[in-house]
């Protein structure tokens, strides 16, 4: 059995089935899909219904993303958020233009029944952005943090390399699990192209939304796939860029 935690998609449904066909999918496999399904490119409802279907067939675990959560809330009659507009939605509320009400329900509640974050039988811990109560991400006083939080990232990519686990600075969240897969920042923002490792903390979101490919990885191996620039797969679009 493979575990494969699987990058921000951002609409980038053409990505996603390309990056699936290099892993080739085996029966036992467990997907994480740690969130940010929707908002930029133009297959965003399509996205979420492909992501649908494919439970059907593997075991998947989905992350609530914030792009996610603004979605729903959106679907259910919030009033459109200019930030949310300006950082994707457009995307998303053309693509769902295109669906009817009882599809448009179906996807309702998946969105509604992600998770805010999974911890494994190994003590990992996947989500979407990071977490800032020194007890873990199920403690905090706002559970949105979860997919909104970015401190968890910078403070890793600033950490010393040289420091121990035993040294008093070291940071108490990180200590708390074994491994943590998060999404969310895009890791080109500190020179990589594949998911990037700080101490214990593996981020996988490798730029689908923007000029990177969207990647899958096993946690176990390490083992990463790829697409094509996903920006080089809808040539007639703009994306987030």
């Amino acid at each position: 059995m493979r575990k494969l935690v699987v990058g921000d998609i951002h609409g980038g449904l053409r990505g996603l089935k390309e990056v699936l066909g290099f892993v080739e999918p085996e029966k036992n496999d467990v997907f994480i899909f740690v969130g940010d399904y929707v908002d930029g490119w133009s297959d965003c409802a399509e996205t979420i219904d492909f992501l649908i279907h494919f439970a059907e067939k593997f075991e998947c675990r989905f992350i609530r993303g914030n792009h996610d959560q603004l979605l729903y809330e959106y679907l259910t009659g919030a009033k459109e958020n200019p930030m949310w507009l300006n950082h994707g939605g457009i995307s998303s509320i053309k693509s769902y233009a295109k669906l009817s009400e009882a599809e448009v329900e179906k996807h309702i509640s998946f969105l509604k029944d992600l998770e805010n974050f999974y911890i494994d039988s190994n003590n990992n811990l996947f989500l979407h952005a990071g977490f800032t109560n020194q007890k873990g991400p199920q403690f905090e006083y706002h559970p949105e943090n979860v997919y909104w939080d970015r401190t968890l990232w910078e403070m890793v990519c600033a950490l010393d390399k040289n420091i121990s686990e035993d040294d008093e600075k070291y940071p108490q969240r990180l200590k708390l699990f074994n491994e943590i897969f998060i999404g969310h920042t895009p890791v080109y923002r500190v020179g990589f192209d594949t998911p990037a490792n700080f101490a214990n903390v593996w981020n996988v979101d490798t730029g689908a939304a923007f000029k990177g490919a969207l990647s899958i990885m096993d946690i176990e191996s390490k083992q990463v796939w790829q697409s094509t620039a996903v920006y080089q797969l809808y040539p007639e679009e703009q994306g987030r860029n």
